[in-house]
């Protein structure tokens, strides 16, 4: 985790940054014998299922979550996932603390884009228009950060193109556990691999759920609150 933090701070610029969460839906054909099986139906009318994950600067995935429905927004699978339970409990992200300019402390946390709830844990961009110069510089470095899981989860499908629906009707209850193998196999080619080609390449991919519109969430948490507030002053101020 401390290799993890140091690299996104070095490229990015986000102290104590442990990694990117975000979403991506596997497309499915379901049999005919369950065409008004609504739930899998997601906001784009596409028959899927949501694989969450997090993501490392060197885009490998320390985190998954799949299985559920492709009607579920992100926010419900967050809180849903067994990663939000243990953060909650304070039993993961529980490393060192980054000290500020005005003596308080910053956890370990994760960054996702505005379809996630903001947590002290879980820090999401600013959302108003007139921004001051600290939280500009926030979503900034920010939105830079955060476009390595968009790549990585383009260039995972883009690898694994089996895994879409329309090559084949998968068993809903085989697919998790293909999906998570798929992911492991996805970490062992990047450490096999040269880095600077296979970055080359997902920079030419497409984004990983193209024609899919931005989710949003409007849950806050007043500590989250502050601890972006934090660490947006920190930053300008160094």
């Amino acid at each position: 985790m401390e290799k993890i933090k140091s690299k996104f701070e070095k490229i990015h610029g986000l102290p104590n940054c442990c990694g990117v969460v975000d979403t991506t839906h596997i497309t499915m054909c379901l049999s005919s014998a369950e065409p008004n099986c609504k739930v899998w139906l997601d906001q784009e009318k596409n028959y899927s299922m949501v694989l969450q994950a997090v993501v490392d600067a060197d885009t490998r995935f320390t985190d998954i979550v799949t299985g559920w429905p492709g009607s579920m927004k992100e926010s419900s699978i967050l809180h849903s996932s067994g990663l939000f339970k243990l953060c909650e409990k304070g039993e993961r992200l529980d490393g060192s603390k980054l000290k500020v300019s005005d003596g308080s402390e910053i956890g370990e946390y994760l960054i996702g884009d505005a379809g996630y709830p903001l947590l002290p844990w879980l820090l999401t961009p600013y959302q108003e228009k007139d921004l001051t110069e600290s939280n500009a510089e926030f979503n900034r470095r920010h939105f830079a950060a955060r476009t390595v899981a968009p790549r990585t989860l383009a260039k995972f499908k883009d690898t694994w193109k089996f895994l879409q629906g329309e090559m084949w009707r998968p068993d809903k209850h085989k697919l998790p556990r293909i999906i998570h193998v798929c992911c492991l196999l996805h970490n062992i080619i990047i450490d096999l691999q040269d880095t600077a080609i296979d970055e080359q390449r997902a920079a030419s991919l497409s984004d990983h759920d193209a024609n899919y519109r931005q989710q949003m969430c409007q849950l806050t948490d007043e500590n989250g609150v502050r601890a972006r507030d934090k660490l947006s002053e920190h930053l300008i101020g160094r």
